[in-house]
């Protein structure tokens, strides 16, 4: 029998009623709007908000107009290639997890790492990546497949978790594991935005939970290495944090009033 990791991370203090709020906030967009009235060209504008806001997190400095363009840096490039095919990859997310992760590597780093690293999931003749600043050291390769190997596993299993739950764990596992060379950032929130999306919580792709996390920044590094760090207390906050990401996503994305 199959054993459900996600339900009991849901179940710490104050993380149910935090995901319900954060799933009341997207429902209460998409309700305003109609899913009927929202058409490819709001959900494209999220996606390349998603984009930019990722980018600047993970260092670019290109600006919302240069990534409009065409004309932004290698990450702000990586993160828009990776919205070109976000929406075909997240109906995969729940039964292939690791071949969406690489696929993401591939289309974020293109233009970052050679040929022969793009998609490649890093082994022990290989340095540990420091490519997300604040964030203790990287586990080495052994320990790497080991979790990801049980990451994925688990997406591929039942869960009563809330799928904000499940996509934040997600991202903060990517994140603190690093299992690629370059552009582990971006591939963890993509990831956590492919499974918003393919478990119903933003089945149209126009909230912007990338830019949530760009305006709670100061506490990104900080809330990662808790996450690591600090047992269930760092599990706990991270959720907590992770649904007021997903709340100021909502409120940023283009079908809101203030946008």
């Amino acid at each position: 029998m199959s054993v459900d990791v996600f339900e009991p991370l849901a179940g710490l203090e104050g993380v149910g009623s935090a995901a319900r709020a954060a799933r009341d906030a997207v429902d209460v967009l998409l309700r305003d709007r109609g899913l009927r009235r929202v058409g490819s060209d709001m959900t494209a504008e999220a996606l390349l908000r998603g984009a930019h806001a990722s980018a600047a997190l993970a260092g670019s400095t290109a600006s919302p107009d240069d990534v409009r363009r065409g004309a932004a840096d290698g990450l702000a490039t990586g993160a828009v290639r990776m919205t070109g095919e976000l929406m075909a990859l997240a109906p995969q997310v729940d039964k292939s997890p690791v071949q969406v992760w690489t696929r993401l590597h591939q289309l974020a780093a293109l233009d970052l790492a050679p040929a022969a690293e793009l998609g490649h999931v890093r082994t022990t003749a290989e340095p540990i990546p420091d490519d997300i600043p604040g964030l203790p050291p990287a586990p080495g390769a052994d320990e790497l497949w080991e979790r990801l190997s049980a990451l994925a596993q688990n997406l591929t299993r039942p869960t009563k978790a809330p799928a904000l739950v499940v996509a934040a764990i997600v991202h903060a596992e990517l994140a603190v594991l690093r299992p690629f060379p370059v552009a582990n950032g971006l591939v963890a929130r993509a990831a956590e935005r492919c499974l918003l999306v393919a478990r119903g919580i933003d089945p149209v792709a126009v909230t912007v939970p990338e830019a949530g996390h760009y305006v709670l920044r100061a506490t990104y590094s900080s809330g990662l290495t808790d996450y690591a760090a600090r047992g269930l207390t760092g599990v706990r906050d991270w959720l907590l944090r992770s649904c007021e990401v997903v709340t100021k996503g909502a409120e940023l994305s283009p079908l809101a009033p203030s946008s």
